[in-house]
């Protein structure tokens, strides 16, 4: 399904991008005005703040509901900033509205959540506000862009999405892996549909942030929402990821704005050279699949099973150590040998089946 789209408007600049800034959590009416007056000040043009909170377990601080959102009015009020939170249920849409807040967000629980994502696309059929999704908790393009969908087909035509990384059993330097391929394939699908980064949630600690910010710009990313609040050590959520809006403004001063439309001679030259070496690499996968099926047939007439894992582990282990010598991540080797692999018993397998 295609998306119908209306463009967003996202403030922004050669020097800086969009950016929505502001606390995890609306803790005190204290702290979000004197978050919000710091931003403001450094040129911020989006408020953020959690109102309803989904903990992983009962008992921890779960948001102060409708009279954060009176702390956010405030804060629309007095800074002129536009202001934003997270929606999960139709009731909260339904405060939203009331209050007047300009943007909407769903959280990655929600948007992997079919029932969940209809129940808001209903609430919100009719209602011309932006709506951004993060990407389901687990890597999975089908259910973000469905979620997409959902909401698209109520009516919702101010749509982007926001990529804050997935959920890994394995215990890496993110606390959610930023699988940027993801989000790339997205946009590859959608052009239309701006992506902002969520760099506080990718990595989990504040001093990972600014890198994170900066490889979404490399990447062309169309802006970043990142967890500020006035005394990040003394917040009562996610604490580690969050940065004084001094320190924030001071990681925007650094960032370099990627132009994606610029062109040059020299980089159309390089790129012919790309494509012609992509259409060698085409006809030399060709040839290996003639050969792999001329094994297919060797196999079939000896009565030999189609998968020999001594081979294979022979082809990978020698490959990745060949990569390496070239420059290349063995993980990125094995990934490549690994699918051509699997497409070689999947042709020889359609040979048995003959």
């Amino acid at each position: 399904m295609e998306l119908e789209l209306e463009p967003l408007r996202l403030p922004s600049d050669n020097e800086r991008p969009f950016v929505i800034a502001g606390p995890c959590s609306a803790e005190t009416e204290e702290q979000v005005m004197n978050t919000a007056k710091d931003l403001a000040m450094r040129g911020c043009h989006n408020f953020r703040a959690g109102v309803w909170k989904p903990r992983t377990k009962p008992g921890g601080f779960e948001g102060h509901g409708e009279p954060a959102l009176v702390w956010l009015k405030q804060v629309k009020e007095e800074t002129k900033m536009l202001v934003s939170t997270e929606v999960a249920t139709p009731e909260h849409v339904e405060l939203c509205l009331k209050y007047g807040i300009d943007l909407l967000w769903v959280g990655a629980r929600t948007s992997a959540n079919p029932f969940a994502m209809q129940a808001l696309a209903d609430a919100l059929k009719g209602v011309d506000i932006p709506v951004f999704v993060k990407n389901p908790v687990n890597p999975d393009l089908e259910l973000w862009i469905g979620a997409l969908e959902r909401l698209n087909q109520a009516g919702v035509k101010r749509l982007g999405a926001i990529h804050r990384g997935f959920s890994s059993y394995d215990k890496k330097i993110y606390r959610n892996l930023p699988m940027w391929q993801i989000p790339i394939e997205l946009h590859r699908r959608i052009p239309a549909l701006p992506i902002i980064t969520d760099p506080s949630h990718i990595g989990g600690r504040r001093e990972l942030i600014a890198p994170l910010c900066q490889q979404a710009m490399d990447l062309g990313f169309d802006g970043l929402i990142v967890e500020s609040h006035c005394d990040p050590d003394k917040a009562w959520s996610d604490a580690k990821q969050q940065v004084t809006p001094d320190v924030l403004d001071y990681i925007l001063s650094l960032l370099i704005v990627r132009d994606e439309k610029v062109t040059t001679e020299g980089i159309t030259q390089l790129r012919k050279q790309i494509d012609e070496i992509d259409n060698q690499l085409m006809e030399m996968l060709a040839k290996r699949m003639r050969v792999c099926r001329e094994i297919g047939q060797y196999k079939k007439e000896h009565n030999m099973t189609v998968r020999q894992s001594s081979r294979y582990n022979e082809i990978l282990e020698k490959r990745g150590a060949q990569g390496a010598l070239c420059g290349m991540s063995a993980e990125f080797v094995a990934k490549v040998f690994e699918s051509i692999h699997e497409e070689s018993v999947r042709q020889q397998i359609e040979l048995f089946n003959q």
